[in-house]
Protein backbone atom coordinates (compact mmCIF):
# COMPACT_ATOMS: atom_id res chain seq x y z
CA UNK A 1 0.00 0.00 0.00
CA UNK A 2 1.40 3.40 -0.99
CA UNK A 3 0.93 6.36 1.32
CA UNK A 4 2.31 9.87 1.26
CA UNK A 5 3.42 11.40 4.57
CA UNK A 6 2.54 15.07 4.19
CA UNK A 7 5.57 16.60 5.86
CA UNK A 8 8.89 18.17 4.93
CA UNK A 9 10.30 17.51 8.43
CA UNK A 10 13.10 14.95 8.05
CA UNK A 11 13.04 14.09 11.78
CA UNK A 12 9.37 13.13 11.53
CA UNK A 13 9.96 11.18 8.31
CA UNK A 14 12.72 9.17 9.97
CA UNK A 15 10.62 8.44 13.08
CA UNK A 16 7.58 7.35 11.08
CA UNK A 17 9.52 5.32 8.50
CA UNK A 18 11.12 3.39 11.34
CA UNK A 19 7.74 2.40 12.74
CA UNK A 20 5.97 1.71 9.44
CA UNK A 21 8.59 -0.82 8.41
CA UNK A 22 8.18 -2.55 5.06
CA UNK A 23 4.42 -3.01 5.22
CA UNK A 24 3.81 0.26 3.39
CA UNK A 25 5.54 2.16 0.61
CA UNK A 26 6.11 5.57 2.18
CA UNK A 27 6.16 8.47 -0.25
CA UNK A 28 7.34 11.97 0.56
CA UNK A 29 5.84 15.22 -0.66
CA UNK A 30 8.78 15.49 -3.06
CA UNK A 31 7.98 12.00 -4.41
CA UNK A 32 4.48 13.10 -5.44
CA UNK A 33 5.68 16.43 -6.88
CA UNK A 34 4.40 18.62 -4.06
CA UNK A 35 6.70 21.56 -3.36
CA UNK A 36 3.96 23.69 -1.79
CA UNK A 37 4.07 24.93 1.79
CA UNK A 38 1.17 23.08 3.39
CA UNK A 39 -1.39 25.26 5.18
CA UNK A 40 -1.61 25.25 8.99
CA UNK A 41 -4.09 27.99 9.78
CA UNK A 42 -6.91 26.42 11.81
CA UNK A 43 -5.68 27.29 15.31
CA UNK A 44 -5.88 23.69 16.60
CA UNK A 45 -3.57 20.68 16.42
CA UNK A 46 -6.31 18.39 15.06
CA UNK A 47 -7.45 21.05 12.60
CA UNK A 48 -3.96 21.67 11.22
CA UNK A 49 -3.38 17.93 10.82
CA UNK A 50 -6.64 17.62 8.87
CA UNK A 51 -5.91 20.72 6.78
CA UNK A 52 -2.54 19.39 5.59
CA UNK A 53 -3.89 15.94 4.68
CA UNK A 54 -6.89 17.43 2.88
CA UNK A 55 -4.60 19.73 0.90
CA UNK A 56 -2.54 16.78 -0.40
CA UNK A 57 -5.64 14.69 -1.17
CA UNK A 58 -7.42 17.56 -2.93
CA UNK A 59 -4.46 18.77 -4.99
CA UNK A 60 -2.64 15.49 -5.71
CA UNK A 61 -5.28 12.75 -5.30
CA UNK A 62 -2.91 10.61 -3.26
CA UNK A 63 -3.85 8.61 -0.16
CA UNK A 64 -1.90 10.31 2.57
CA UNK A 65 -1.50 11.16 6.20
CA UNK A 66 -0.38 14.28 8.00
CA UNK A 67 0.34 15.06 11.58
CA UNK A 68 0.46 18.06 13.80
CA UNK A 69 1.96 18.08 17.24
CA UNK A 70 2.28 20.46 20.10
CA UNK A 71 3.52 20.86 23.62
CA UNK A 72 0.88 21.97 26.12
CA UNK A 73 2.07 23.38 29.45
CA UNK A 74 -0.53 23.59 32.23
CA UNK A 75 0.93 26.70 33.91
CA UNK A 76 0.83 28.55 30.57
CA UNK A 77 -2.81 27.68 29.84
CA UNK A 78 -1.81 25.19 27.15
CA UNK A 79 0.92 27.26 25.49
CA UNK A 80 2.77 26.86 23.23
CA UNK A 81 0.21 24.36 21.86
CA UNK A 82 -0.54 24.78 18.18
CA UNK A 83 2.21 27.43 18.01
CA UNK A 84 4.92 25.08 19.35
CA UNK A 85 7.06 25.05 16.19
CA UNK A 86 7.33 28.84 16.03
CA UNK A 87 6.68 29.88 19.63
CA UNK A 88 9.51 32.41 19.67
CA UNK A 89 8.46 33.88 16.32
CA UNK A 90 10.86 31.61 14.44
CA UNK A 91 11.34 27.88 13.90
CA UNK A 92 14.54 27.94 15.97
CA UNK A 93 14.21 25.20 18.61
CA UNK A 94 16.73 26.81 20.97
CA UNK A 95 14.86 30.12 20.89
CA UNK A 96 11.53 28.33 21.42
CA UNK A 97 12.95 26.50 24.45
CA UNK A 98 14.45 29.73 25.79
CA UNK A 99 11.07 31.50 25.60
CA UNK A 100 9.34 28.56 27.28
CA UNK A 101 11.85 28.40 30.15
CA UNK A 102 11.71 32.18 30.62
CA UNK A 103 7.91 32.11 30.88
CA UNK A 104 8.09 29.24 33.38
CA UNK A 105 11.05 30.64 35.35
CA UNK A 106 9.33 31.22 38.70
CA UNK A 107 6.59 28.65 38.30
CA UNK A 108 6.60 25.45 40.34
CA UNK A 109 3.97 23.78 38.15
CA UNK A 110 5.98 22.17 35.35
CA UNK A 111 3.28 19.70 34.22
CA UNK A 112 3.06 19.35 30.43
CA UNK A 113 2.14 16.98 27.67
CA UNK A 114 3.03 16.37 24.05
CA UNK A 115 0.07 15.74 21.74
CA UNK A 116 0.10 14.43 18.17
CA UNK A 117 -2.88 14.02 15.87
CA UNK A 118 -2.50 12.04 12.65
CA UNK A 119 -5.10 12.54 9.93
CA UNK A 120 -5.26 9.70 7.40
CA UNK A 121 -7.10 10.09 4.12
CA UNK A 122 -7.39 6.70 2.48
CA UNK A 123 -9.13 6.77 -0.91
CA UNK A 124 -10.95 9.94 0.18
CA UNK A 125 -12.10 8.62 3.59
CA UNK A 126 -10.72 10.49 6.60
CA UNK A 127 -9.76 9.18 10.04
CA UNK A 128 -7.93 10.82 12.96
CA UNK A 129 -5.69 9.24 15.61
CA UNK A 130 -4.41 11.02 18.74
CA UNK A 131 -1.42 10.22 20.93
CA UNK A 132 -0.52 11.91 24.23
CA UNK A 133 2.39 11.59 26.64
CA UNK A 134 2.44 13.34 30.00
CA UNK A 135 5.57 14.77 31.59
CA UNK A 136 7.34 17.73 33.15
CA UNK A 137 9.33 20.67 31.80
CA UNK A 138 12.85 20.82 33.25
CA UNK A 139 14.55 24.08 34.23
CA UNK A 140 17.33 23.56 31.68
CA UNK A 141 17.93 21.43 28.57
CA UNK A 142 19.53 17.98 28.84
CA UNK A 143 20.69 15.70 26.04
CA UNK A 144 21.91 15.94 22.47
CA UNK A 145 19.32 13.87 20.60
CA UNK A 146 15.76 14.45 19.55
CA UNK A 147 14.43 17.74 18.25
CA UNK A 148 12.13 20.57 19.24
CA UNK A 149 11.39 20.60 22.97
CA UNK A 150 12.87 17.12 23.58
CA UNK A 151 15.79 18.46 25.71
CA UNK A 152 13.43 19.96 28.33
CA UNK A 153 10.66 17.32 28.31
CA UNK A 154 10.92 14.61 30.97
CA UNK A 155 8.26 11.93 30.42
CA UNK A 156 6.44 10.79 33.57
CA UNK A 157 8.06 7.72 35.11
CA UNK A 158 11.46 8.34 33.48
CA UNK A 159 14.70 10.00 34.58
CA UNK A 160 15.91 11.00 31.11
CA UNK A 161 14.56 13.56 28.66
CA UNK A 162 13.51 12.59 25.14
CA UNK A 163 16.81 14.18 23.98
CA UNK A 164 18.79 11.80 26.25
CA UNK A 165 17.07 8.69 24.90
CA UNK A 166 18.01 6.63 21.86
CA UNK A 167 15.56 7.20 19.01
CA UNK A 168 14.22 3.63 19.34
CA UNK A 169 13.51 4.21 23.02
CA UNK A 170 11.75 7.52 22.41
CA UNK A 171 9.76 6.00 19.53
CA UNK A 172 8.57 3.27 21.85
CA UNK A 173 6.68 5.75 24.02
CA UNK A 174 6.30 9.13 22.32
CA UNK A 175 3.04 10.90 21.53
CA UNK A 176 3.76 10.52 17.82
CA UNK A 177 4.44 6.79 18.15
CA UNK A 178 1.22 6.29 20.13
CA UNK A 179 -0.88 8.03 17.47
CA UNK A 180 1.02 6.26 14.71
CA UNK A 181 0.49 2.84 16.32
CA UNK A 182 -3.27 3.43 16.23
CA UNK A 183 -3.07 4.46 12.58
CA UNK A 184 -0.93 1.44 11.64
CA UNK A 185 -3.36 -0.92 13.39
CA UNK A 186 -6.20 0.63 11.37
CA UNK A 187 -4.22 0.32 8.11
CA UNK A 188 -3.36 -3.32 8.80
CA UNK A 189 -7.09 -4.08 9.15
CA UNK A 190 -7.76 -2.34 5.83
CA UNK A 191 -5.10 -4.42 4.07
CA UNK A 192 -6.91 -7.57 5.11
CA UNK A 193 -10.19 -6.45 3.54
Amino acid sequence: MELCFATNNQHKLDEVAGQLGNSFALKTLRDIGCTDELPETTGTIAGNSRQKAEYVWTHFGVSCFADDSGLEVDALNGEPGVDSAHYSGSRDAEKNIEKLLTKLADNGNRKARFITVFTLILQGVEHQFEGVIEGQILTEPRGEGGFGYDPVFLPDGHDRTFAEMRIEEKNGMSHRSRALAQMIAYLEKQKGK
